[in-house]
C-alpha cells in the first residue's frame, strides 16, 4: 500500500507566497545536495508552520539528516534555499535556529557547564544564560561532571541545552528522543509543545512515527529523498489508522 497522496508538497512558488503571509517560519524552496553522484535529497520543498510541531519522518536513508543539516546552515546545498521568516538569514545565527542534529560535541574530558560557557562567550550571551538552560534540561546538579561520563541520556540533555541557549525561534532536532528513558521523553515532550503553545516553531526528526500521533501537529514524510506526503497529523490519522501501518513505495 502506498502512502497517501493528497496533501502534495507544494512547488517552489506557492512555498515562498506562502511564507510571504507570516504564518511560515521555515519555507524551503527546491533544496537539492549530491555526494557524488548521488543526491540525498531532490527538488525538496516544504513549508514549517509557525508555533506548531513539525514531526519530518522517513527510514534511515531517507535524506531526513541531509535535510535537516542544510536547513540548520551545517550543509551547503546544491540547489534551492531556505527561507526563515521569509528572507534567506544567514547560517549560524543562534538566536533564530537552534539546531542539534549530532552527538552533543562537547569534549568528553570537560563540564557541561565549561561546554555550554564557551559557546555562550561565542555567541555573545550572558553566562547567566548558561545555568538557565543547564536547569531547563536538569542537567543542573550534574553539571561540573566530566561529559565523557555522561550516559546518552545525559549528553542528549547537553546537546538540547546547547541548542536552547540563545532561546531561538526556531527549534530543530534529529532524533531526540534517543537514550532517553519514558520519563524523560515525557520531559521532552513537554518542553516542545510549551514551546509551540508560546509561538516558537519546533521541527524533529525521527525514523520512527510512534511519538508522532501524541505529540506532531503537521508531518512530512520524505522518501529515497524526496517528500512524499506533507500535511496536518490528521491527514495521515483520518479513519484512525495508525502511522505505523502506513507503507511507502
Amino acid at each position: 500500500m502506498g502512502i497517501s497522496r493528497t496533501a502534495k508538497a507544494p512547488p517552489p512558488a506557492a512555498t515562498a507566497a506562502a511564507a510571504a503571509t507570516g504564518t511560515t517560519a521555515i519555507a524551503v524552496e527546491g533544496l537539492t545536495k549530491r555526494y557524488g553522484r548521488r543526491a540525498a535529497i531532490e527538488d525538496v520543498p516544504f513549508d514549517i508552520r509557525r508555533g506548531a510541531i513539525t514531526g519530518f519522518f522517513g527510514y534511515n536513508g531517507a535524506g531526513r539528516t541531509t535535510a535537516l543539516k542544510v536547513i540548520s546552515g551545517l550543509a551547503r546545498a546544491d540547489a534551492g534555499q531556505v527561507l526563515l521568516d521569509g528572507i534567506v538569514a544567514p547560517a549560524g545565527d543562534p538566536r533564530r535556529l537552534g539546531a542539534f542534529l549530532e552527538p552533543c560535541g562537547a569534549h568528553p574530558g570537560r563540564s557541561a557547564r565549561a561546554h555550554l560557557r564557551s559557546l555562550a562567550a561565542m555567541a555573545g550571551l550572558p553566562q547567566s544564560r548558561v545555568r538557565e538552560v543547564l536547569e531547563q534540561v536538569g542537567l543542573d546538579r550534574d553539571d561540573r561532571r566530566r561529559v565523557g561520563r555522561y550516559s546518552l541520556g545525559m549528553r542528549q540533555r547537553l546537546g538540547l541545552a546547547a541548542a536552547l541557549l540563545a532561546d531561538p525561534e526556531v527549534l530543530v532536532l534529529d532524533e531526540p528522543t534517543n537514550g532517553l528513558d519514558p520519563h524523560g521523553i515525557r520531559w521532552l515532550l513537554t518542553l516542545l509543545r510549551e514551546r509551540a503553545d508560546a509561538g516558537r516553531t519546533v521541527l524533529l526528526s525521527s525514523h520512527s512515527l510512534t511519538e508522532a500521533e501524541r505529540l506532531v501537529d503537521d508531518v512530512i514524510v520524505i522518501h529515497r529523498g524526496r517528500v512524499a506526503h506533507q500535511g496536518p497529523i490528521g491527514s495521515l490519522t483520518a479513519g484512525g489508522s495508525s502511522l505505523e501501518e502506513i507503507s511507502l513505495p
